[in-house]
């Protein structure tokens, strides 16, 4: 396992640390972009904050994994649908990057009903001496006119610019629960609650509806999808998984609507662990192909899996991310944490897979020497640089002297989101309204 350290602890409310900071700050969505070099952040107050890695530079070689804030705006605004009386959060619930084709990056961000692709570009230059308009804009009087100029570009500060290049509105009736950009990057997906919709990037009025699971008669629903994801390489296939625990691999070559699944991963449940809560925990909360294609990695309650795509029945792996909270699933259902979706993420090479956890935690498992360890993000103890910590929750007896009881876990503090750069060992996680920046030492 690498050792980790801390590169850049952002306050992402921007105000710096110690800052007041209220619930529009808390961060709802955290994407590095193809190459790493950008990290996109939304939040609940429907902002986007694009973060920029530092270039290298003899001097200070160790600035080399900080990220600083490249460009801020706001993504969604809070709206009122006026025929059913309910309020739009401007909450960003996901972020997906585009793959960058000449100088300006593109993303893709949605709320719960609207899905925005945005063009951000950079402009240092400006165009003066134009004929029909004077230096402020204004129209100027043709028949005053009696000369014509050649306009020239006349350099200035660096201004970073995000402008919406479309709008894809009207086609969810339930709340979008993702987003994923197909391969062939010409089209992309969004789930809700019961549909999954294909949408073209230059077409904004009509999307294609290629899951749709809503019963007839909505008292006999018994599932809902949770996530979906389309795979990294071939662009006819995709995976949803849903409330009961289970995922369908669809594939869009076979019909135009994919309500017949080609696949369905499903573990048995064991009889022995049967209880009021175990529906509840096993309804996955984020699904994910890995770089390669071959695995699936689902996250539940209690554990993330890694799936084979040639095999159904079962899981390849199951890694146990807080084990010691299954006697506490009582309290945990009073104060809703049960329902709390936390994501998982691969890092480059498919080897180590990470999630977040209670008290600022956050787990990550390699798969090829079957190690885990539990890290902490927090200011209290982060000096610059200093490497974290493993940290270590005691289940019950006597408790040693670098062990956290179980009883005094906080779980106001949880880390949903994370994100592992693409090609390297640099991680993002987001902790509350703090966006914590790690890399490996050795990087």
């Amino acid at each position: 396992m690498a050792q980790w350290a801390e590169a850049a602890g952002k306050g992402r409310s921007l105000q710096g640390c110690g800052a007041p900071w209220g619930p529009a700050d808390i961060i709802s969505t955290v994407e590095f972009n193809h190459t790493g070099e950008l990290l996109a952040t939304g939040d609940k107050g429907g902002r986007v904050v694009i973060f920029q890695r530092e270039q290298e530079s003899k001097q200070q070689p160790q600035r080399r994994g900080e990220y600083n804030v490249y460009s801020t705006f706001q993504s969604h605004e809070p709206e009122f649908d006026y025929l059913k009386s309910l309020e739009i959060e401007e909450k960003i619930n996901k972020i997906r990057w585009l793959p960058q084709h000449n100088a300006a990056y593109f993303l893709l961000s949605t709320n719960d009903k609207t899905v925005k692709l945005w063009k951000v570009s950079e402009r240092d230059k400006r165009p003066e001496g134009y004929n029909l308009k004077d230096e402020d804009g204004r129209l100027r009087d043709p028949s005053m006119i009696t000369t014509l100029r050649v306009p020239v570009l006349r350099p200035m500060d660096l201004m970073v610019e995000a402008t919406p290049r479309r709008v894809f509105a009207n086609a969810h009736t339930y709340h979008i629960n993702s987003i994923s950009v197909n391969s062939d990057y010409e089209t992309y997906m969004s789930a809700d609650d019961l549909r999954i919709n294909l949408w073209n990037f230059e077409i904004t009025n009509q999307s294609f509806n290629i899951v749709d699971i809503k019963p007839a008669n909505m008292e006999e629903l018994t599932e809902v999808i949770t996530a979906a994801e389309f795979h990294p390489h071939h662009c006819n296939a995709f995976v949803y998984s849903s409330s009961k625990g289970t995922i369908r691999l669809c594939d869009m070559r076979a019909a135009a609507l994919c309500d017949r699944h080609a696949k369905f991963f499903e573990e048995p449940e064991d009889p022995s662990n049967r209880s009021f809560f175990s529906e509840i925990i096993s309804s996955i909360s984020d699904v994910k192909f890995s770089h390669s294609g071959r695995y699936i990695m689902t996250r539940d309650y209690l554990t993330v899996k890694v799936w084979d795509l040639n095999m159904e029945n079962r899981p390849m792996e199951t890694y146990q991310v807080h084990d010691y909270l299954r006697s506490k699933l009582c309290s945990l259902y009073e104060n809703d944490c049960i329902f709390d979706k936390f994501e998982c993420v691969w890092n480059g090479s498919d080897s180590v897979i990470m999630t977040g956890s209670y008290n600022n935690f956050f787990r990550m498992f390699d798969r090829n020497t079957k190690r885990d360890v539990t890290l902490e993000a927090s200011r209290e103890n982060s000096k610059p640089r200093a490497v974290l910590k493993p940290r270590k929750v005691c289940v019950g007896g006597k408790r040693r002297k670098d062990e956290i009881s179980v009883d005094s876990l906080d779980f106001s503090k949880k880390i949903l989101h994370t994100a592992w750069h693409p090609s390297e060992n640099i991680i993002a996680v987001a902790a509350t309204n703090n966006l914590y920046i790690f890399q490996d030492k050795v990087n």
